[in-house]
């Protein structure tokens, strides 16, 4: 995954600067009580430091979110370089809160057939952020094709999040 033109996002690595700020403050949303003004479409996900062991939060978007069971399936845009990502995959007990709700559970990587599935989901449920995010992540002008999602999900790991000692 090292960079070069027309790779997208993902070569370039974690946000750095203004961009990085502007990434982070939806946290602020979370933390003042106002995750409901994001709705479903975003999460806050609270982890561990792989390194430091302190905790750590991000705020990222829904691909899916399962009102009963409260599963959620959410993607690392910048792929398996992301920091959160890394975390999670080194200490996958997570917390997350969807709207006002908090869920403890677990994070686990999907596997690419599986992650393939649930691209093509989204792109049926909200065609114009897939075709934007396959151009930002991958390099490329949406066009759908099954080569193109297994690219895509190559590339960009998604994990489903399931809450730890609920029952829908």
């Amino acid at each position: 995954m090292n960079g070069g033109a027309g790779t997208g996002t993902v070569d370039r690595g974690s946000p750095r600067g203004w961009l990085r700020f502007l990434l982070r403050a939806p946290i602020l949303i979370y933390r003042l009580k106002l995750g409901w003004l994001l709705g479903q479409r975003f999460l806050l996900l609270a982890h561990t430091g792989r390194k430091s062991g302190k905790p750590r939060n991000t705020v990222l978007e829904v691909l899916r979110f399962d009102p009963v069971s409260h599963r959620c399936v959410i993607a690392s845009g910048w792929g398996t370089r992301s920091q959160w990502y890394r975390n999670v995959l080194n200490d996958p007990r997570v917390r997350y809160t969807v709207g006002l709700n908090t869920h403890a559970g677990r994070a686990a990587p999907l596997p690419l057939e599986r992650a393939v599935e649930e691209l093509q989901d989204y792109a049926r449920r909200h065609p114009a952020a897939l075709r934007k995010l396959t151009q930002l992540m991958i390099g490329e002008t949406y066009v759908g094709s099954p080569d193109q999602y297994a690219r895509l999900a190559a590339r960009v790991p998604l994990l489903e999040l399931e809450p730890e000692g609920e029952t829908p």
